[in-house]
Order: structure tokens, then sequence, then C-alpha cells
């Protein structure tokens, strides 16, 4: 079957990719040129764009002033003619009156891929207009050829929220581009390695947070740790650290947890394996925002153990992670630091490979994009 040409529009910055939500664009695309021909266009914005298998043209407007691409419109139906492109594919619902645009003037697909549910974002964020953006990403999505979301829980609850076609509906995961797991050894290695450096005892428990740290779910997160988990844990009596790793904190942030002798804050770090592989547990006491949460995501491909809120379990299936994967009921913080503290830190933990197949990038392009043509 010969692939389609694919014309990707993403109106914001994703190069270079450092957040799970630019990550989970790039790594689409990089596998998905391995599988035909891709042309990304993106917001003039971009960083430096190295050795990538797809042309990529950064010239737009970015998704705040996204409403001045509509100079671009001409410029993107040449495109489309010129590189023979069979289907349009934009990333998030901002620009999603492009797509409609591009495709009443040059009668190619339109698909629309989301990362999450914006408006479900907006109203947990309570941000005025989410109602309006509601009504607006529900068009775009009932105009688009199909649509992409990130879980099927998500998909099931645009399906209902919108009264979208079913037919036109599908997940694209976030993928991992790990497919093996650190062995017994060098976890243990690593765990060696940052007890010496941090001058330990063998005993302690060693906990991991990180993320983009001035996104309001992580800032959130920041506060669940600091105010409502140290003090439980102190309870215990058993010594402990918490490494949390992230950049964009802001100075107040970055001082209170510099304060907390059972923190230990690293900011932005070059090499994040060396945490995932050297803790005990991730944590994410994460209760706001949508989508899955690209965080576990990547400890679970780490062989990590992981303990997070229900809301933020949305996505995988327990029942296939099992231990691997705790989810605490949401806003119980007394059972949520219990769980930290049962973690055995003289067993090194496995991801089953049932995980490996289902979040691979490869088995998700296949079984998506691809099918559509």
């Amino acid at each position: 079957m010969q692939h389609p040409n694919v014309l990707g529009i993403v109106a914001f910055k994703v190069f270079p990719a450092q957040m799970g939500g630019q990550q989970y664009v790039v790594n689409f695309y990089d596998e998905l040129a391995k599988h035909c021909k891709v042309v990304l266009c993106v917001s003039k914005n971009n960083g430096a764009i190295v050795d990538k298998p797809y042309e990529v043209l950064p010239f737009l407007f970015n998704h705040w002033n996204s409403l001045f691409n509509l100079f671009y419109l001409f410029k993107l139906n040449q495109i489309i003619k010129k590189k023979r492109i069979d289907i349009i594919l934009l990333d998030h619902s901002y620009v999603g009156w492009m797509g409609i645009a591009l495709r009443y003037f040059t009668k190619k697909k339109f698909i629309i891929k989301s990362a999450n549910i914006e408006a479900q974002r907006f109203k947990d964020m309570q941000r005025i207009g989410w109602r309006l953006y509601d009504r607006y990403e529900g068009w775009v999505h009932r105009k688009a050829d199909h649509s992409f979301f990130i879980t099927e829980a998500e998909k099931h609850l645009a399906i209902q929220r919108w009264n979208l076609d079913p037919s036109k509906c599908g997940t694209i995961a976030y993928g991992t581009t790990t497919v093996k797991q650190p062995n017994v050894d060098q976890k243990q290695e690593s765990r060696k390695a940052i007890l010496q450096e941090h001058q330990l005892p063998a005993n302690t428990k060693l906990f991991f947070f990180n993320g983009t740290l001035d996104y309001l779910p992580n800032t959130d997160a920041l506060y669940i740790i600091v105010q409502e988990l140290l003090n439980r844990l102190d309870q215990f009596n058993q010594p402990y650290k918490i490494f949390i790793c992230g950049n964009r904190i802001t100075a107040d942030w970055e001082k209170l947890l510099l304060q907390k002798s059972q923190i230990i804050f690293k900011g932005y770090v070059e090499d994040i394996n060396k945490y995932y592989q050297g803790t005990d547990c991730f944590i994410c006491p994460v209760t706001l925002g949508t989508g899955i949460k690209t965080k576990i995501v990547e400890a679970l491909a780490k062989g990590q153990q992981v303990i997070s809120c229900k809301k933020s379990g949305i996505g995988f299936n327990q029942k296939l992670l099992g231990n691997q994967l705790q989810l605490i009921e949401n806003y119980n913080w007394s059972a949520f630091a219990e769980a930290m503290m049962a973690i055995d830190t003289n067993t090194v933990s496995q991801t089953p490979d049932s995980f490996y197949a289902y979040f691979n990038w490869n088995n998700i392009v296949k079984e998506s994009i691809l099918s559509l043509h």
C-alpha cells in the first residue's frame, strides 16, 4: 500500500523538545517519517531544528497569535500542491479553523490530533471563557475527517461531549522511544551512586518527581508535596528524600524547596535517566489537567514504580501494570504517603512487556494515521 504524504501543522514551539507535550509532537513525526513523506510547518519561534528526517518550515505565528495565520493560507495551499500532500494533520484545536479552510481549498483530508481536551483543561484551571472555547473545539472536531485523542477515556468523553461520529475518532497515545528498561544491576548501581553523592544511609527511600515547574498542574503538585505529604511522611520516622527535577521554576518556589531538608531540588538536569534508574519510586500527586501524564509514561518506560492520583492515571490499564502503577484516590494524601512508605527498597521493580507493546511509537503510528489512507 502506498502511504500518504502528510503536511503537519504545529503552530507552537516544539523544537527543542524538552517538555512532554513537545516530545509528543516531535516523536510522533519522527516515527511517522519512517513510513511516509512528511512536511512539517511550525511556528517561527522554534529553536534550532537539527537532523530531522522530514522538511521543517518555521514560518507560522504561534497559537496565541494564530488568527494571523490567515495570511499564510495561500502559502500553505501552495505547499500542499507542490509537495503533493494527501493529508493535512493539525496538532491542537487552536488552529483547527486552518484545517477546515485548507480542506475547502485543496479537497484534501483534514485530521486533528489533540494532546488533551483543551476546554476541560481550561475549566480545571478556572479560565474565563472555557465554555466558549468548548463550543469552538467541538465544532472543529465535528468538521474534521478524523479526530485523534491521546487516551481512550478522552476519546469517549469527546464523542459524548460534542456528539462526534465514533467511526471518525481514534487514539494516538503518548509513546516512548525506550524499548528496554534498565536491568537490575544498572538500577542498583544508579541507586548506590545517588546515595553516595548525597551521603545518605542505605535504607533511605528515594522518591522522584519532575516536570515543567511553572505549569499549573505541576506547581499544584509541588504545593501538595510541601503542604500535604512531607508532614505525613515524617510521621513514619523512616529516612527518605524526594528528588525534584525540572525547568522554569519561579524564584519563590526554588527558595522554598531548597529550605526543605526532605527535598533535594536538582533543577534542570541533562541526564534525567540517572534519577529514573536510581530512585525507588516516581510520584505523581497531580490532580489538575487533562490527557495522559507523559511523566508517568516515561517513568514506567524506565522500569520505575509509580504512585499516582487516580486523576493522573487516566490512560493506563492498571490490570496490565499490576503493582508497577499504584493509583490512590484523589486528595487522599494520607493513603498516598502510606503507599510511598510501603515501597520496598530491596526489591527492584520491572515494567511488564505489555506496556512497551502498547506505548511503542512504531505500533502507535502504524495503528493510527497510516490506516486512514
